[in-house]
């Protein structure tokens, strides 16, 4: 093989591993996403949950 063809190897192999890395990042990025998206559904989901009893409560007494 002449320099050429490394160099085109190079750029290649560089090419390749920028997709990967940018693929990692948008896969970390998402389910970061995802974490916080959970967390606001947990707390709606008790927000209604204390909502719920409360109005149990005040229909109780």
């Amino acid at each position: 093989m002449d320099a050429r063809n490394f160099t085109f190897m190079f750029y290649g192999f560089a090419a390749a591993w920028l997709i990967v890395a940018i693929y990692v990042i948008s896969l970390a990025r998402r389910g970061a996403r995802l974490k916080r998206e959970l967390e606001n559904v947990k707390q709606l989901v008790q927000a209604g949950h204390t909502a719920r009893e409360e109005d149990i409560e005040h229909r109780v007494r």
